[in-house]
Protein backbone atom coordinates (compact mmCIF):
# COMPACT_ATOMS: atom_id res chain seq x y z
CA UNK A 1 0.00 0.00 0.00
CA UNK A 2 1.34 3.53 -0.91
CA UNK A 3 2.70 5.35 2.01
CA UNK A 4 -0.46 7.76 3.33
CA UNK A 5 -0.67 11.18 4.19
CA UNK A 6 -0.84 11.49 8.46
CA UNK A 7 -2.81 13.67 10.26
CA UNK A 8 -2.67 13.94 14.12
CA UNK A 9 -6.31 14.05 15.86
CA UNK A 10 -7.37 15.93 18.86
CA UNK A 11 -10.43 17.35 18.63
CA UNK A 12 -9.10 20.70 18.87
CA UNK A 13 -10.27 23.44 15.13
CA UNK A 14 -5.97 22.87 15.06
CA UNK A 15 -6.24 19.32 14.59
CA UNK A 16 -9.86 19.44 12.79
CA UNK A 17 -8.30 22.04 10.25
CA UNK A 18 -5.00 20.06 9.77
CA UNK A 19 -7.35 16.98 8.84
CA UNK A 20 -8.87 18.79 5.81
CA UNK A 21 -5.23 20.25 5.01
CA UNK A 22 -4.11 16.51 4.63
CA UNK A 23 -7.15 15.39 3.22
CA UNK A 24 -6.76 17.91 0.10
CA UNK A 25 -3.41 17.05 0.14
CA UNK A 26 -3.61 13.37 0.01
CA UNK A 27 -6.17 13.51 -3.01
CA UNK A 28 -3.30 15.77 -4.58
CA UNK A 29 -0.63 12.95 -4.08
CA UNK A 30 -3.26 10.38 -4.63
CA UNK A 31 -2.31 8.72 -1.49
CA UNK A 32 -5.31 7.36 1.46
CA UNK A 33 -4.82 9.57 4.33
CA UNK A 34 -4.50 8.45 7.48
CA UNK A 35 -5.76 10.01 11.06
CA UNK A 36 -4.45 8.86 14.07
CA UNK A 37 -5.10 9.97 18.21
CA UNK A 38 -2.82 8.97 20.73
CA UNK A 39 -4.20 8.31 24.05
CA UNK A 40 -2.86 9.59 27.24
CA UNK A 41 -1.49 6.25 28.97
CA UNK A 42 -1.56 8.27 32.39
CA UNK A 43 -5.24 9.84 32.43
CA UNK A 44 -6.36 11.97 35.48
CA UNK A 45 -7.37 10.16 38.13
CA UNK A 46 -6.12 6.85 37.58
CA UNK A 47 -6.38 3.96 35.31
CA UNK A 48 -9.22 1.02 35.30
CA UNK A 49 -11.10 -0.60 32.76
CA UNK A 50 -14.07 2.03 33.02
CA UNK A 51 -11.27 4.69 32.36
CA UNK A 52 -9.94 2.71 29.53
CA UNK A 53 -13.09 2.57 27.57
CA UNK A 54 -13.72 5.87 28.61
CA UNK A 55 -10.57 6.99 26.62
CA UNK A 56 -11.23 4.74 24.13
CA UNK A 57 -14.97 6.03 23.36
CA UNK A 58 -13.65 9.52 23.76
CA UNK A 59 -10.90 9.04 21.23
CA UNK A 60 -13.33 7.24 18.89
CA UNK A 61 -15.66 10.40 18.91
CA UNK A 62 -13.04 12.60 18.28
CA UNK A 63 -12.10 10.52 15.32
CA UNK A 64 -15.73 10.48 13.75
CA UNK A 65 -16.07 14.50 14.27
CA UNK A 66 -12.62 14.48 11.68
CA UNK A 67 -13.89 12.04 10.03
CA UNK A 68 -17.36 13.77 9.04
CA UNK A 69 -16.13 16.99 8.32
CA UNK A 70 -13.53 15.18 5.68
CA UNK A 71 -16.23 13.36 3.85
CA UNK A 72 -18.19 16.77 4.13
CA UNK A 73 -15.39 18.72 1.88
CA UNK A 74 -13.30 15.77 0.53
CA UNK A 75 -15.41 12.79 -0.30
CA UNK A 76 -13.33 11.24 -2.56
CA UNK A 77 -10.17 10.03 -0.44
CA UNK A 78 -8.96 7.08 0.88
CA UNK A 79 -9.16 7.36 4.41
CA UNK A 80 -8.78 4.94 7.78
CA UNK A 81 -7.92 6.18 11.05
CA UNK A 82 -6.09 4.58 14.25
CA UNK A 83 -6.16 5.18 18.06
CA UNK A 84 -3.18 4.22 20.05
CA UNK A 85 -2.02 4.42 23.61
CA UNK A 86 1.31 5.94 24.23
CA UNK A 87 2.93 9.60 24.87
CA UNK A 88 2.22 11.27 20.94
CA UNK A 89 5.71 12.32 20.39
CA UNK A 90 6.53 8.74 20.42
CA UNK A 91 3.19 7.71 18.83
CA UNK A 92 3.24 10.30 16.03
CA UNK A 93 7.11 9.76 15.06
CA UNK A 94 6.74 6.40 15.16
CA UNK A 95 3.61 6.32 12.60
CA UNK A 96 5.30 8.94 10.37
CA UNK A 97 8.12 6.63 9.44
CA UNK A 98 5.55 4.58 7.44
CA UNK A 99 4.07 7.93 6.10
CA UNK A 100 4.04 10.87 3.22
CA UNK A 101 4.39 13.52 5.48
CA UNK A 102 2.88 14.29 8.94
CA UNK A 103 0.30 17.14 9.53
CA UNK A 104 -0.56 18.95 12.75
CA UNK A 105 -2.87 21.89 14.11
CA UNK A 106 -1.09 24.86 15.31
CA UNK A 107 -2.08 27.81 17.25
CA UNK A 108 0.94 30.11 15.88
CA UNK A 109 1.21 32.77 17.72
CA UNK A 110 -0.09 31.90 21.26
CA UNK A 111 1.07 27.85 21.35
CA UNK A 112 1.04 24.84 19.64
CA UNK A 113 -1.96 23.06 20.65
CA UNK A 114 -2.89 19.04 21.37
CA UNK A 115 -0.08 16.87 20.03
CA UNK A 116 2.37 20.03 19.29
CA UNK A 117 2.09 21.26 23.41
CA UNK A 118 5.83 22.37 24.71
CA UNK A 119 8.24 19.65 24.18
CA UNK A 120 6.35 17.80 22.12
CA UNK A 121 6.64 19.90 19.28
CA UNK A 122 10.07 20.40 19.80
CA UNK A 123 10.06 16.70 19.63
CA UNK A 124 8.31 15.73 16.64
CA UNK A 125 9.79 18.44 14.69
CA UNK A 126 13.63 17.25 15.81
CA UNK A 127 13.45 13.69 15.54
CA UNK A 128 10.84 13.03 12.50
CA UNK A 129 12.77 11.93 9.57
CA UNK A 130 9.72 12.74 7.57
CA UNK A 131 8.38 16.45 6.62
CA UNK A 132 5.88 17.98 9.06
CA UNK A 133 2.85 20.37 7.95
CA UNK A 134 1.49 22.65 10.69
CA UNK A 135 -1.34 23.95 10.07
CA UNK A 136 -3.44 27.25 11.40
CA UNK A 137 -7.76 27.25 11.73
CA UNK A 138 -8.22 29.36 8.96
CA UNK A 139 -10.50 27.96 6.62
CA UNK A 140 -9.76 27.99 2.55
CA UNK A 141 -7.04 30.26 2.84
CA UNK A 142 -5.21 27.07 5.64
CA UNK A 143 -5.08 24.81 2.12
CA UNK A 144 -3.93 27.78 -0.50
CA UNK A 145 -7.08 28.16 -2.12
CA UNK A 146 -8.64 31.71 -3.06
CA UNK A 147 -11.59 33.58 -0.89
CA UNK A 148 -13.41 36.32 -2.10
CA UNK A 149 -11.76 38.56 -0.44
CA UNK A 150 -8.08 37.75 -1.68
CA UNK A 151 -6.12 40.50 -3.37
CA UNK A 152 -5.13 41.10 -7.11
CA UNK A 153 -1.89 39.97 -6.35
CA UNK A 154 -3.17 36.43 -5.70
CA UNK A 155 -6.10 36.14 -8.27
CA UNK A 156 -3.54 36.58 -11.12
CA UNK A 157 -2.34 32.64 -10.61
CA UNK A 158 -5.80 31.67 -8.89
CA UNK A 159 -3.86 29.81 -6.01
CA UNK A 160 -2.38 31.41 -3.17
CA UNK A 161 1.91 31.15 -3.66
CA UNK A 162 4.06 28.40 -2.01
CA UNK A 163 7.04 30.26 -1.02
CA UNK A 164 10.79 28.80 -0.49
CA UNK A 165 12.97 29.60 2.39
CA UNK A 166 16.33 28.92 0.99
CA UNK A 167 19.96 29.43 2.02
CA UNK A 168 22.09 29.38 -1.11
CA UNK A 169 24.89 28.66 0.53
CA UNK A 170 23.40 24.85 1.51
CA UNK A 171 20.45 24.23 -0.77
CA UNK A 172 19.02 20.95 -0.03
CA UNK A 173 17.59 19.14 -2.52
CA UNK A 174 14.98 17.32 -0.06
CA UNK A 175 13.78 20.92 1.26
CA UNK A 176 13.83 22.62 -2.87
CA UNK A 177 11.86 19.33 -4.41
CA UNK A 178 9.13 19.61 -1.59
CA UNK A 179 8.28 23.24 -2.84
CA UNK A 180 8.51 22.45 -6.16
CA UNK A 181 6.13 19.53 -6.25
CA UNK A 182 3.70 21.55 -4.03
CA UNK A 183 3.76 24.43 -6.20
CA UNK A 184 2.98 21.59 -8.94
CA UNK A 185 0.41 19.75 -7.17
CA UNK A 186 -1.34 23.07 -6.77
CA UNK A 187 -0.89 24.86 -9.90
CA UNK A 188 0.68 27.37 -7.72
CA UNK A 189 3.33 30.06 -8.30
CA UNK A 190 6.69 29.46 -6.37
CA UNK A 191 8.04 32.52 -4.31
CA UNK A 192 12.05 31.30 -3.59
CA UNK A 193 13.56 33.67 -1.26
CA UNK A 194 16.79 33.77 0.24
CA UNK A 195 18.27 35.92 3.21
CA UNK A 196 21.78 37.62 4.14
CA UNK A 197 23.07 39.53 6.10
CA UNK A 198 25.68 42.54 5.60
CA UNK A 199 28.77 41.96 7.69
CA UNK A 200 28.93 46.23 7.54
CA UNK A 201 28.72 49.16 5.35
CA UNK A 202 31.32 47.53 3.07
CA UNK A 203 33.28 44.02 3.07
CA UNK A 204 33.34 41.17 0.91
CA UNK A 205 30.05 39.99 -1.01
CA UNK A 206 29.50 36.40 -1.11
CA UNK A 207 32.13 35.46 -3.68
CA UNK A 208 34.39 37.13 -1.45
CA UNK A 209 35.61 39.51 -4.00
CA UNK A 210 36.48 43.25 -2.51
CA UNK A 211 34.14 45.75 -1.08
CA UNK A 212 30.62 46.01 -2.46
CA UNK A 213 27.66 48.08 -0.97
CA UNK A 214 24.17 46.57 -0.62
CA UNK A 215 22.90 46.75 -3.99
CA UNK A 216 25.60 44.89 -5.52
CA UNK A 217 25.50 42.46 -2.95
CA UNK A 218 21.75 41.71 -3.29
CA UNK A 219 22.58 41.00 -6.95
CA UNK A 220 25.45 38.85 -6.31
CA UNK A 221 23.32 36.77 -3.92
CA UNK A 222 20.28 36.61 -6.89
CA UNK A 223 22.97 35.41 -8.65
CA UNK A 224 23.44 32.47 -6.60
CA UNK A 225 19.67 31.87 -6.27
CA UNK A 226 19.05 31.63 -9.60
CA UNK A 227 22.17 29.50 -10.53
CA UNK A 228 20.75 26.87 -7.44
CA UNK A 229 17.32 26.71 -8.91
CA UNK A 230 18.07 26.79 -12.54
CA UNK A 231 18.19 22.77 -12.68
CA UNK A 232 15.10 23.12 -10.90
CA UNK A 233 13.17 25.23 -13.24
CA UNK A 234 14.35 22.43 -15.80
CA UNK A 235 12.32 19.57 -14.03
CA UNK A 236 9.53 21.89 -13.54
CA UNK A 237 8.94 24.04 -16.68
CA UNK A 238 5.40 24.27 -15.61
CA UNK A 239 5.23 26.11 -12.66
CA UNK A 240 5.85 29.47 -12.48
CA UNK A 241 9.58 30.89 -10.13
CA UNK A 242 9.86 34.07 -8.54
CA UNK A 243 13.17 34.87 -7.40
CA UNK A 244 13.89 37.30 -4.18
CA UNK A 245 16.76 38.03 -1.92
CA UNK A 246 16.09 40.66 1.34
CA UNK A 247 18.84 41.65 3.77
CA UNK A 248 17.71 40.34 7.48
CA UNK A 249 16.99 38.13 9.80
CA UNK A 250 16.31 34.87 7.88
CA UNK A 251 13.12 34.09 10.27
CA UNK A 252 11.81 37.77 9.67
CA UNK A 253 12.38 37.77 6.13
CA UNK A 254 10.13 34.38 5.34
CA UNK A 255 7.64 35.85 7.80
CA UNK A 256 6.90 38.57 5.92
CA UNK A 257 7.32 36.72 2.26
CA UNK A 258 4.50 34.18 3.46
CA UNK A 259 2.16 36.52 4.47
CA UNK A 260 -0.98 36.21 2.32
CA UNK A 261 0.95 32.86 0.62
CA UNK A 262 -0.68 28.88 1.02
CA UNK A 263 2.35 27.33 2.18
CA UNK A 264 5.65 27.96 3.38
CA UNK A 265 8.44 25.45 2.90
CA UNK A 266 11.60 25.68 5.43
CA UNK A 267 14.70 22.95 5.99
CA UNK A 268 15.60 21.17 9.38
CA UNK A 269 18.92 19.68 9.68
CA UNK A 270 18.88 16.61 11.07
CA UNK A 271 22.29 15.74 12.18
CA UNK A 272 23.92 12.43 12.88
CA UNK A 273 23.83 12.46 16.83
CA UNK A 274 21.29 12.00 18.87
CA UNK A 275 18.19 15.31 17.86
CA UNK A 276 17.69 17.88 20.64
CA UNK A 277 14.22 18.12 21.18
CA UNK A 278 13.97 22.12 19.75
CA UNK A 279 13.24 23.36 16.26
CA UNK A 280 16.51 25.86 14.73
CA UNK A 281 15.75 29.56 15.43
CA UNK A 282 13.96 29.53 11.76
CA UNK A 283 11.78 27.18 12.42
CA UNK A 284 10.74 28.51 15.34
CA UNK A 285 10.32 31.96 14.26
CA UNK A 286 7.77 30.84 11.11
CA UNK A 287 5.91 28.50 13.07
CA UNK A 288 4.98 30.76 15.81
CA UNK A 289 4.86 33.99 13.15
CA UNK A 290 3.76 32.98 9.52
CA UNK A 291 -0.31 33.24 8.80
CA UNK A 292 -0.19 30.30 6.87
CA UNK A 293 1.04 26.37 6.40
CA UNK A 294 4.67 25.99 7.30
CA UNK A 295 5.91 22.50 5.95
CA UNK A 296 9.21 21.51 7.45
CA UNK A 297 11.52 19.30 5.31
CA UNK A 298 14.10 17.26 7.41
CA UNK A 299 17.45 17.14 5.66
CA UNK A 300 20.97 15.67 6.58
Amino acid sequence: MAQPVLAGVDGSAESLAAAQWAAREAVRRDRPLRLLHARSPYPRGGGGGSANAARRHLARRLLREAEDRIRATCPDVRLFDEQVEGPATEALVEAARQAELLVLGSRGLSAFTGFLLGSVSRGVVARTTRPVVLVRAGGEAADGHLTPSDGPPAARTGRRDVVLGLDVTEPCDEVVGFAFEAARSRGARLRAVHAWRAPGTLGPGPGGTGPVDGAHRAEEWLGFLSAVLRVWRDKYPDVRVVETVAEGRPGTVLVKAASGAGLLVVGHRTPGRPPVRRAGPVTHAVVHRADCAVAVVPHT
